[in-house]
């Protein structure tokens, strides 16, 4: 298989585009690097496209080497045949070379091999011959008869034969490709009550839907639902048309022997080839619903972690709770830790006025701004506390946000390091506030599982999971960047190039040496070598150096045709010290940017780049996005009226929806069917995390705390 060809054809690209990316990421290159300094040779290929290009790259390289591991093994029992190497050539699947390997593939004790070791294979021959004129199989039968090493009895040599037939017809690639064709075409998957309860699974204890059409997040839903034995779960065929199409490879008519390899069809179905593909259509639709899972996880991760930061505020962060009281961490607009407390205001205590007098006293002493409350345990109360608070508080408002993960990181190793003076609880109240702050640098702390923003993500594969999920921390940090004097060592770990035992040694170098004063001096870090210079300089900005570059995404290869740039442009070291360089773009357009390239020796994507960064050196793309929903009031569930209009913030996206925070405790569901007057196929297209929607209530179950919501208007 040419690969590179399989890719291009796979993705539509240019053959030279895929050729250099696998010469890119063989050569050891990051994909953020790839995708942000290496333009030219990608075509400009984003670092989706890139992540799912090496994914595909991997399978197919994965497949190549089962091919020829396959093909020894065949080789080695003498079994190989060109037919059986032209099938393995062609094969375009995993599954396909499985199938051809079946027939060759040491097996467990079986009723076959039983069958084989007594001599029974040349009458399975006779048998699948079916020949005209073939005379009484039980005739031929008496032949393979052996009290001591054979069959007892012609019966008995039949019934080996058969079972070999069986097998054969089970381990046939032919067979079985036609068979999982119509199983995925045809196939419908089932499920039934388990136990005459009531549970979230009832709506799929009389349920049906074909294979072929049955979306993921059932799938999900009706495999946990089997989990917590609630549910029985099968695939169904039509029997008659999956035998007949066994039958059609199998039978000949017209033969004694047709009758037997008939029931042999019949046991190969039963027995061992309908089960097998039961399993397999169970596992295939696991993993492609998992797979769109992780997508939507993945999505809404990457949203959540590019939210704008609330920047240049002090936070008063509010971790909720009843019987421990409400944790308060007040940080600076730089995210150190002012002070720390425990409040009482929920029940059983309910201490509101002390609990007052305590968040004024913060707020005045450290000019609080925004208080960040946690959406978990007892925070509906403690919102309410707040809004009553701040009536008296003119200036101030409030956040809710997500907590997912607080307590995790709270209790991590990390969290130890970076406050050892304060209890697993405080940490938490720290988290929420900076959270605020800055998402990505705080979130980037938390094992990405653990921040919630996704459908059955504890049902995900592990590995693949953890792969997707960390693909989105990295672009995410890498697409922002981070200020070498002031990022942690967990942020500065997810930059390109730098593993967490590297990001460690920037820091202790940092703190031994003092603030960077230009990216070079990277280079002086304990192994911290070329290769990860060359991956990890573009991401890193140094606000205190003396050279601009250094404050901007233009990576240091780049510095001197930076400097041609702007010379050609008629710009001074004055003009770029004073950051005078706003008719920038319009200086290179005039002359061009082709001509600029052959100037500079740089491709013209590059150098597009180059002007975007001179013009906006230490930009934040999060800045461009819209600011959080303040608050600075609250409304109860029983306050909610059907068509009453609401602004809320998306908080969750699924695959037949969108969970949105409008102000009460409890996030209402906008269904797919709510979002818009055209048709969607996923929910993804109208909203995404983070996203301030205006919604109309539709209905409210105070009984069940279910809001509907619609964004029709």
């Amino acid at each position: 298989m040419d690969i590179a060809l399989t890719l291009t054809r796979e993705f539509h690209l240019r053959e030279t585009q895929v050729k250099n990316t696998i010469q890119l990421i063989d050569e050891g290159n990051t994909i953020p690097f790839i995708a942000r300094y290496r333009k030219e040779l990608t075509g400009s290929l984003d670092d989706q496209v890139l992540r799912e290009l090496y994914d595909r790259l991997n399978y197919l390289r994965a497949l190549e080497k089962r091919k020829e591991e396959v093909a020894a093994s065949i080789t080695a029992l003498e079994k190989m045949t060109p037919q059986i190497e032209q099938a393995l050539k062609d094969a375009d699947s995993l599954a396909k070379v499985e199938d051809i390997y079946r027939p060759y593939k040491p097996k467990r004790k079986t009723r076959a091999s039983i069958a084989r070791a007594k001599g029974l294979e040349p009458l399975a021959a006779f048998l699948s011959a079916q020949q005209k004129d073939a005379g009484d199989p039980l005739i031929e039968a008496q032949r393979y008869v052996d009290a001591e090493n054979g069959a007892a009895d012609a019966e008995e040599a039949l019934q080996g034969a058969m079972d070999i037939i069986a097998e054969d017809l089970s381990d046939s690639a032919q067979v079985r490709g036609r068979l999982r064709e119509f199983a995925f075409g045809y196939g419908v998957l089932k499920s039934r009550a388990a136990k005459e309860e009531d549970s979230v699974y009832a709506m799929y204890y009389e349920f049906s839907e074909p294979v072929k059409r049955i979306s993921g997040h059932r799938v999900l839903a009706i495999n946990r639902g089997e989990q917590e034995e609630f549910l029985k779960v099968s695939v169904e065929l039509d029997e008659n048309t999956a035998l007949g199409i066994l039958y059609n490879e199998a039978l000949i008519p017209g033969s004694a022997c047709t009758p037997y390899v008939q029931r042999a069809a019949d046991d190969a179905y039963e027995r061992l080839i309908f089960p097998s593909l039961e399993r397999e259509v169970r596992a295939q639709l696991t993993e492609t619903a998992s797979e769109q899972a992780i997508k939507v996880f993945a999505m809404n991760l990457s949203q959540l972690l590019m939210q704008p930061p609330v920047k240049g505020r002090v936070v008063l962060g509010l971790d909720p709770a009843y019987r421990t009281g409400c944790k308060i961490a007040v940080v600076d607009s730089t995210g150190r830790v002012l002070d720390t407390t425990v409040v009482y205001p929920t029940p059983p205590q309910s201490k509101t006025e002390q609990a007052k007098r305590t968040l004024n006293m913060l707020i005045q002493k450290h000019g609080v701004q925004v208080i960040s409350i946690g959406n978990g345990t007892a925070s509906r109360e403690s919102e309410m506390f707040v809004a009553d608070l701040i009536k008296e508080t003119p200036g101030v408002s409030y956040v809710v946000v997500s907590e997912a993960g607080a307590s995790v990181y709270s209790a991590s190793k990390l969290a130890a390091e970076e406050f050892p003076e304060y209890d697993v609880s405080l940490r938490s109240a720290v988290s929420i506030a900076r959270r605020l702050q800055d998402p990505l640098a705080e979130l980037v702390k938390i094992d990405p599982k653990a921040i919630g923003v996704g459908q059955y993500q504890h049902d995900m594969p592990p590995k693949r999971l953890d792969e997707a999920l960390g693909g989105v921390v990295e672009a995410s940090v890498n697409a922002v960047g981070v200020d070498l004097n002031t990022a942690s060592h967990s942020l500065l770990s997810h930059i390109a190039g730098i593993n967490a035992a590297v990001a460690k040694n920037i820091v202790a170098y940092r703190e031994e040496n003092g603030a960077f004063t230009d990216r070079k001096q990277l280079l002086k870090v304990p192994k911290l070598g070329k290769k990860a210079f060359e991956q990890c300089a573009g991401f890193l900005r140094v606000p205190e150096s003396a050279n601009l570059l250094d404050n901007t995404g233009v990576h240091p290869e780049s510095y001197k045709a930076a400097e041609t740039l702007l010379t050609l442009c008629g710009y001074t070291k004055a003009d770029v010290k004073a950051s005078g360089l706003s008719e920038l773009r319009d200086r290179a357009g005039k002359i061009g940017f082709q001509k600029l390239s052959e100037e500079t020796g740089t491709g013209v994507p590059t150098l597009q780049d180059i002007v975007g960064e001179l013009l906006k050196p230490g930009r934040d793309p999060r800045d461009e996005l819209p600011a959080p929903l303040l608050r600075t009031d609250i409304l109860k569930l029983e306050d909610l009226k059907p068509d009453m209009e609401l602004k809320g913030t998306v908080r969750n996206v699924i695959d037949f929806g969108a969970f949105v925070d409008i102000g009460v405790h409890d996030d209402g569901l906008v269904h797919i069917s709510q979002m818009s007057n055209r048709y969607i196929k996923h929910p993804s297209e109208v909203v995404k995390v983070g996203d301030v929607v205006k919604v109309k209530v539709l209905d409210v179950d105070v009984k069940k705390k279910r809001i509907s919501l619609t964004m029709k208007f």
